[in-house]
């Protein structure tokens, strides 16, 4: 039967005397919605509107509110009726006032914020505070009580849904999705997500795509469609669309609750029947295509111009100024008078109590919805003791399998200790098995709700790994298991993490807001594992070779970010563990998945990731006088190399004071007044000294530990090797040649750095040099590196 039809011959789903205060707080919401928009003073409109009661600022959204709060309606309705645990996620965020104002009609706001009376006198300060300095923005911001979302950047609406109804097996994550939104390609991609939705363990995303039109100033691409398309789109996508169409408010008061009511009605029987019959297999989710006029209620022409209906009513439909024509702050009194206020409100400013009947009570209250601040449902994860995963370490440079292989049998109990708590999960694009972390599978499969066939491997209906070849959904979805109370890691390869650096600049920023917000819980925190890295894509060359992403971290504010760069298997296990029992962080962990040496037991590794850098004194011959050279390294590659250079030197200039520095915590570069976890200049110049030549290797761009430390007494002398964009289809050894930071440039920066190396350093300057020609024509005669570099070992 055709849903549109079908949807569209109900008419008398609501009672007359429900129809009618429905539609009464429709307007209630409506006419704070555009207070919020204009007004500073004259809240209820006592008195004559007049401009000093205008913002003399007007900033804000309007054309995508008013169907927002016709949705925040309907959706109270159905909470009250079916005894629904849902809420409400505004994809267009940038709507705030109707999600500012239909919290503050259910009384939520006012809970989290006292002073936003329910009274004329908080309406007041309601309005002036939208979009006004030292105010709320103008977005579904993390000060906006029920928000998980704050939608200032388009596209991920859906998957954070996703996330969030992951091992919520009685949630329903209502997310409203605009028309221009959809056009993103996170969000085209994010319908697809229902195909990893199980119905049993898992909750229910009630997609409500809302047409109304237009953009900013275009059309939007599926409003431009015939239903009949948009239809078949849909159910293509694996949905059961419901289509509600129209302008006129009542037909559409009654429309809306007839699809409503059916869309319920369906998620319960799925629900009833896959428990049922526990049958995992993928239902047809139901979702609601609403179309209504941009800017409804409000304006229909303002100096000629259509705007209910086009783009014009996007942002502030009515230019209201001491320059503007008087007629339109005639226009807008007379608009916000057709919302009829006094019939709405008391004279002392509350909703009447038969309208605020109309509201969800206590935690039902989509505003006050537990999930929405996860942290007041957050506990610690159960993690076993990582030291028992320890690499034996006789001595430094120990063979290794490859440090992430090493920390996926941690993770992988990690997964066993909690999954009866249903809060852990591994996130990652197709890449668990690459990134050498399939052990996890010993404990968990992939959760996949879709036809499963013959050598098909590690999927299942019910698991706690999410992989999709989306970096985009699998950040969504970590972030909306995070921001609704549980603990996750999203592993990816180095270079292309870069696809989510929006999403990450937009969660770091949730964290920094919802930080100074005391009624805000911390969250567990987002942790990526980033590897595959620059230094070892000996088959993919130049396009996997990116380590820009902790350039792009180290930007956002210290109380924030966290870098790790752990040089062996017992220093990663080490910082997994700490990262994993953080809160309210993003931690980026860069470590390699290759067989590599390991250079310290785990009780070195623990005090070495505990101070974050230090003196590794195996290497280091300074002991008993000052150092002529500081050897410094971050990450395991640089590693290897510094240490293969300090062997080099150690040889053939056995008189030279060397102290080897390795540093984890990237942030310990930086000044302790920067970050919280920066050296003091007394530390960082006792270990680098104020003087001395430092010879750095670093994982990434050599221009952030410049960065880091520009301010710092000797970084005149700081000389940085890391990765300058030079990179193909090459063997390991060669990929740091060609970017100079091998072992053979390393001691030559050394000895064009000390004078007192004489006549030696340029005969051994001239013999590397020679190295690196027989280097390169070794590699192009045999395919491989030298054997004095694939055998070569650390010798005390």
């Amino acid at each position: 039967m055709n849903v549109i039809e079908e949807t569209a011959g109900i008419s008398e789903a609501l009672s007359p005397e429900l129809l009618q205060k429905m539609h009464a707080y429709w307007r209630a919401a409506n006419y704070i919605a555009v207070g919020q928009l204009y007004l500073r003073d004259n809240p209820l409109l006592k008195e004559p509107l007049q401009l000093k009661h205008v913002k003399h600022m007007l900033l804000g959204h309007w054309g995508t509110t008013p169907g927002q709060n016709f949705i925040y309606t309907h959706l109270n309705r159905v909470i009250k009726q079916y005894d629904l645990d849902m809420f409400y996620i505004s994809g267009p965020g940038h709507g705030g006032p109707a999600v500012v104002g239909s919290t503050y009609l259910e009384g939520t706001y006012t809970e989290v914020y006292p002073n936003i009376t329910q009274d004329e006198d908080g309406l007041k300060k309601l309005f002036t505070q939208f979009s006004y300095p030292g105010g709320i923005s103008s977005h579904a911001s993390p000060q906006t009580p029920g928000s998980i979302h704050e939608g200032g950047e388009l596209g991920y609406s859906l998957s954070h849904a996703f996330g969030a109804v992951l091992d919520n097996p009685g949630l329903i994550a209502a997310c409203v999705v605009g028309d221009g939104e959809a056009e993103t390609g996170p969000l085209a991609t994010a319908w697809h997500s229902n195909k990893f939705l199980n119905p049993i363990t898992d909750g229910v995303v009630l997609p409500i795509l809302h047409l109304n039109g237009y953009k900013i100033s275009n059309p939007t691409v599926l409003a431009r469609i015939s239903q009949e398309e948009l239809e078949q789109l849909f159910l293509g996508y694996g949905w059961t669309p419901y289509f509600v169409s129209g302008d006129e408010p009542e037909l559409m008061h009654q429309l809306m609750a007839a699809a409503l009511d059916k869309v319920i009605t369906q998620i319960h029987q799925i629900k009833s029947d896959t428990v049922a019959k526990e049958d995992t297999s993928r239902p047809r989710w139901p979702m609601i295509v609403l179309k209504s006029p941009k800017g409804w209620t409000g304006p229909k022409e303002v100096d000629g111009y259509k705007i209910e209906g086009n783009f014009r009513a996007h942002q502030i439909p009515l230019a209201v100024s001491a320059s503007t024509p008087p007629e339109h702050l005639v226009m807008l009194e007379n608009w916000m008078k057709s919302y009829k206020p006094e019939e709405l409100f008391d004279e002392t400013g509350k909703l009447i109590p038969e309208l605020q009947e109309l509201a969800p009570k206590g935690e039902s209250r989509m505003g006050a919805n537990l999930h929405t601040n996860g942290g007041q449902l957050l506990h610690d994860l159960r993690l076993p003791d990582f030291r028992n995963y320890a690499v034996v370490v006789d001595q430094p440079g120990a063979d290794g399998e490859g440090d992430t292989y090493v920390s996926g049998r941690f993770l992988r109990d990690v997964i066993k200790e909690n999954q009866q708590d249903r809060n852990f999960r591994i996130f990652g694009p197709d890449e668990t098995v690459s990134n050498r972390l399939d052990i996890i599978f010993e404990a968990s499969n992939r959760q996949w709700i879709a036809p499963i066939v013959e050598h098909d491997e590690f999927l299942a209906a019910d698991g706690s790994i999410m992989e999709m070849l989306s970096e985009h959904q699998c950040e969504g979805w970590l972030e909306g298991y995070l921001l609704t109370g549980r603990h996750g890691l999203f592993n990816c390869y180095e270079a292309f993490i870069h696809i989510i650096d929006s999403m990450f600049n937009q969660h770091a920023k949730w964290l920094k807001a919802s930080a100074e917000l005391p009624w805000r819980r911390r969250i567990a925190s987002l942790n990526i594992l980033l590897t595959s890295t620059v230094w070892r894509q000996d088959h993919n060359g130049f396009t996997h070779q990116d380590p820009g992403f902790i350039d792009h971290v180290v930007n956002k504010k210290a109380t924030i970010v966290r870098v790790y760069l752990p040089p062996d298997a017992n220093c990663l296990l080490s910082v997994m563990d700490h990262c994993l029992r953080s809160y309210h962080y993003v931690n980026v962990i860069v470590a390699g998945k290759h067989p590599a040496p390991q250079w310290l037991t785990m009780d070195e590794a623990v005090e070495h990731c505990t101070r974050g850098i230090g003196i590794w004194n195996f290497a280091s011959n300074d002991q008993e006088q000052e150092p002529d050279v500081i050897m410094g390294c971050s990450g395991d590659v640089p590693t290897l190399e510094i240490l293969a250079a300090v062997s080099i030197l150690r040889e053939h200039l056995p008189e030279i004071r060397i102290r080897v520095i390795n540093v984890v915590d990237l942030f310990k570069l930086e000044k302790s007044t920067e970050h919280t976890h920066g050296l003091t200049d007394v530390d960082y110049n006792a270990l680098f000294t104020t003087d001395k030549p430092v010879v750095f290797a670093f994982h990434g761009y050599p221009y952030l530990v410049h960065r880091l430390t520009y301010n710092r007494a000797n970084n005149v002398n700081m000389h940085v090797r890391g990765y300058k964009e030079e990179g193909t289809i090459t063997t390991s050894f060669d990929m740091t040649v060609l970017n100079e930071m091998d072992r053979f440039h390393l001691v030559i920066d050394v000895i064009d750095r000390l004078p007192q190396t004489g006549t030696k350093g340029v005969y051994l300057k001239q013999l590397l040099q020679n190295k690196l020609i027989e280097h390169k024509h070794y590699i192009g005669t045999h395919g491989k590196d030298m054997p004095e570099i694939l055998d070569w070992k650390w010798q005390n």
